[in-house]
């Protein structure tokens, strides 16, 4: 395997847990948001 293409895999993972950490943290705000507007627990 190049060294290039090497570079490029270990450097996409990073990218995928960022994205990934990100969808569930708006799923959480939003639920968060729903919870507070309807007076009850997120929990």
């Amino acid at each position: 395997m190049s060294p290039i293409l090497l570079t490029i895999y270990f450097l996409i993972w990073p990218v995928l847990v960022a994205v990934v950490m990100g969808v569930i943290a708006k799923g959480f705000i939003r639920d968060a948001k729903k919870a507070r507007e309807s007076g009850t627990s997120i929990i």
